[in-house]
């Protein structure tokens, strides 16, 4: 545990601060560095605090070049027991070796530079006019150790940088230089939204035959579903229904660590107001699904679902939830739609395309790490296939 709230180091060329707790950030260095990335935001991480204070700890970082709030970070350290985790169904294929090298039935901390609730790059920022690349994550790497050292007994193992897009490889892959070890993950399906689409129509008219009498028996078999914007007030009526059909989902997961609630749905409403969308999915007035998204800059992040499965095959639910998706998109004029990663036929059948992403890991004991690099080489994504439902090629 960490008894003081902040700790200063000096670390390489840069001095940086780290917070236990969000509210006690000083919120103008923090926004001069974050200009508008909603997940890296003081509104949204105090909501995640909120919700999950008592299974997952949250750090935070601000690095100063002299008195100049130039990089920040936000990390969560969390714990599991490997007997939780499916490895026959692991996002990435892990080998029976890395399991038994590493999780023999045991509790695993991890320190994780990123944000455990939304796929991107929601870690780490810095700003490129003050430092290059190779400066910004060599200050982050130690400034990582630091905190990882700090933690004493409950020392995390493992430190992960997640996610990383292909346009950001180059400079994330500094962090190699600090022992760090890369790996793919499985991908992230996303719809680049054509300039030409400025209806759900023209999106349909650029589909070939077979996609778009897909599409229409989506539609047919969901005719009877009633979508709604929800308010502050309507999740707070239906928190309940909203648990139980979130919950449904999580189940399902073959990978779980903490979970948010409608609660949090309801601060996310209340605090970021148009930039959070959930639309509730009712069949004869019952809610049997809802969609949560974050409506960024030219990007629209699907995120969390709730679904009645006794409802879904019946009425196409989840795929409505994709069409749904695509219009909320359109109507935004975001230039991007990311589903995010698993179902990557269904996903690809409404446009999505996938994009490899990269994650970095460092063993906190040196021997170990060393033992890892040979391991993390047998990590592959997930198998997949995509269809392509456009008349022509699209970017």
């Amino acid at each position: 545990m960490l008894e003081k709230t902040k700790n200063k180091y000096s670390v390489t060329s840069l001095r940086y601060d780290y917070y236990n707790h969000s509210s006690d950030i000083p919120s103008k260095d923090w926004e001069t560095v974050n200009k508008n990335n909603t997940f890296l935001s003081l509104e949204y991480l105090k909501i995640l605090e909120d919700t999950l204070s008592e299974t997952i700890k949250f750090r935070y970082i601000l690095f100063y070049d002299n008195e100049m709030p130039v990089a920040l970070a936000g990390a969560q350290l969390i714990k599991f027991n490997s007997a939780q985790l499916k490895f026959q169904e692991f996002p990435c294929k892990i080998s029976d070796t890395i399991k038994n090298t590493f999780f023999k039935n045991l509790d695993v901390k991890v320190l994780v530079c990123g944000n455990l609730f939304s796929c991107g790059e929601h870690g780490f920022l810095y700003n490129s006019d003050h430092l290059n690349a190779k400066e910004a994550f060599e200050n982050l790497s130690n400034a990582l150790h630091e905190i990882r050292k700090s933690e004493n007994s409950d020392k995390p193992s493992f430190i992960l940088l997640k996610e990383f897009w292909p346009h950001s490889f180059d400079n994330s892959d500094y962090i190699k230089e600090h022992d760090f070890r890369e790996f793919k993950i499985d991908v992230n399906m996303v719809l680049n939204i054509h300039p030409e689409w400025n209806t759900f129509d023209d999106y349909l008219a650029s589909m070939r035959t077979k996609f778009r009498t897909r599409t229409k028996k989506v539609f047919k078999k969901s005719k009877n579903i009633i979508v709604k914007d929800l308010t502050q007030k309507d999740i707070d009526t239906f928190q309940n229904e909203i648990n139980t059909l979130y919950l449904s989902v999580i189940e399902k997961a073959d990978f779980k660590i903490g979970k948010l609630n409608a609660l949090t749905f309801k601060n996310l409403k209340e605090s970021l107001n148009d930039k959070f969308i959930f639309k509730g999915y009712f069949l004869d007035q019952r809610l049997v699904g809802f969609t949560t998204s974050f409506v960024l800059d030219h990007v629209v992040d699907a995120n969390h679902i709730g679904i009645d499965y006794n409802y879904n095959e019946d009425h196409a639910i989840y795929q409505k939830m994709l069409y749904d998706y695509v219009d909320l998109a359109i109507s935004k004029n975001a230039s991007e739609l990311r589903l995010g990663r698993t179902a990557e036929i269904i996903k690809s059948c409404v446009g999505a395309k996938p994009v490899e992403m990269k994650l970095y890991v460092r063993h906190g004991n040196s021997i170990s790490n060393t033992l890892l690099k040979p391991l993390i080489e047998l990590i592959s994504p997930s198998e997949y296939e995509v269809r392509n439902p456009f008349k022509l090629q699209l970017d």
